[in-house]
């Protein structure tokens, strides 16, 4: 199996300052981060990074993010969507406060006794949502443009930094991003797998990492297919 980074869950508070809900945020985001959730999670800064290249796109394919704003304006919400990508779930924390039927949360530097427990609640909620996320198989757009590059016979690092490869593949006419399929390749070519024995074992692998639409599994399969085959050739020069 390709030696992949382990998929983790990416969170992104609310920066906002002026009002207590804002200090909640970011206090359940820490605590999830140290502490219910370390090694699973991570913080991340908004932007997270702008949309558009391939590699920030595999980023956001295999880190979901969970939003937590702290009033209905959702800034970190709005904000993660406009510069990466949909979030995989949101949390607001004055709505989730008046769901419980909460006190007024008050204090900005030190919480009072309300906000203290709106802390653990949210804490609590996002850790429920970080578990369902984890729990839940990836299901990927292709990466598709009308103005994207040409096929690529060499993969293309994650601009993010996660080391995550991505490697295009001309299907159907139109060029399709292939979240690890580097690695997938090189793992099987160690492993002594010839194109005309793998196929099976190579799509295995691709879905773990990557939404095949089933309608358009075959000409998946044949693309794939072909890449390994060039790629075992260029190996073997």
């Amino acid at each position: 199996m390709p030696n992949l980074p382990e998929r983790k869950v990416g969170i992104v508070s609310c920066s906002g300052e002026e009002m207590a809900e804002g200090t909640v945020a970011r206090l359940a985001a820490l605590k999830v981060l140290h502490e219910t959730r370390p090694g699973k999670t991570v913080t991340i800064c908004l932007p997270l990074f702008l949309a558009g290249g391939e590699g920030d796109r595999a980023f956001a394919r295999f880190h979901p993010t969970i939003t937590v704003d702290g009033c209905e304006l959702r800034c970190a919400a709005r904000g993660t969507e406009m510069y990466s990508g949909k979030p995989a779930a949101s949390v607001v924390v004055s709505e989730l406060a008046a769901e419980h039927g909460m006190e007024q949360i008050d204090g900005r530097r030190k919480l009072n006794d309300a906000g203290k427990k709106v802390v653990e609640l949210t804490a609590q909620r996002l850790t429920q949502l970080v578990d369902q996320i984890l729990a839940t198989r990836p299901a990927a757009t292709p990466l598709v443009s009308l103005a994207a590059p040409p096929p690529q016979s060499k993969p293309v690092g994650c601009a993010c930094g996660s080391g995550i490869p991505v490697q295009t593949v001309l299907i159907e006419g139109r060029p399709v991003g292939l979240l690890a399929l580097p690695l997938i390749f090189s793992s099987l070519r160690e492993r002594g797998r010839t194109p005309e024995l793998v196929a099976d074992e190579l799509m295995a692998d691709v879905e773990i990492y990557n939404f095949i639409p089933p309608q358009a599994r075959a000409s998946y399969r044949e693309a794939i297919l072909r890449e390994y085959a060039a790629f075992c050739r260029e190996v073997a020069k």
